[in-house]
């Protein structure tokens, strides 16, 4: 079986769902945001300090590694699919899974939430910005989307494994 890639918008769900992938396929996870802080450190310092192209670089590389592995569950960063290498490297080796979820549910998700450094500056506003400029490369890397919105992650992780299976 091909490895598994979770695409979408940050605070989507992207990260619980490969986890609850991840126990109940027995398979490893792999959170390329969480990968990259234990690397690098905090997202929003690597922003703050180097730019937001330094951090595409080096997700960029962290994207090429991952996919090497096998019989993994890759968590992506939810702008991965902005660089046209990212989405071919995914699609040689991943089946690809949008988790598209709807602008409201994620203003209600990101309202405190002070992590995200494409977020800062007004969540409500960044977050229709970011869907405007993403939710295309979402739908066009993407081989099955699921629409997360009212569902439970047991429902999320069973749609995908009806596709999948």
């Amino acid at each position: 079986m091909k490895n598994l890639a979770l695409i979408g918008m940050p605070l989507c769900g992207k990260s619980t769902v490969a986890v609850a992938l991840g126990n109940a396929w027995h398979m490893t996870v792999v959170d390329t945001d969480a990968e990259l802080v234990k690397k690098y450190g905090n997202i929003s310092e690597i922003f703050s300090r180097y730019g937001e192209k330094y951090f595409r670089d080096i997700e960029t590389e962290m994207i090429r590694k991952t996919c090497a592995r096998k019989n993994i569950i890759i968590s992506t960063g939810g702008g991965c699919v902005l660089r046209k290498e990212n989405v071919s490297e995914l699609k040689r080796n991943c089946n690809i899974i949008y988790l598209k979820a709807d602008k409201s549910l994620l203003v209600k998700r990101a309202s405190g939430d002070g992590t995200r450094p494409l977020l800062n500056g007004g969540a409500e506003e960044r977050i229709n910005a970011l869907y405007s400029e993403r939710s295309g490369f979402y739908e066009s890397a993407a081989d099955f989307t699921v629409n997360v919105n009212g569902l439970s992650v047991k429902e999320i992780v069973s749609k995908i494994t009806e596709f999948i299976k």
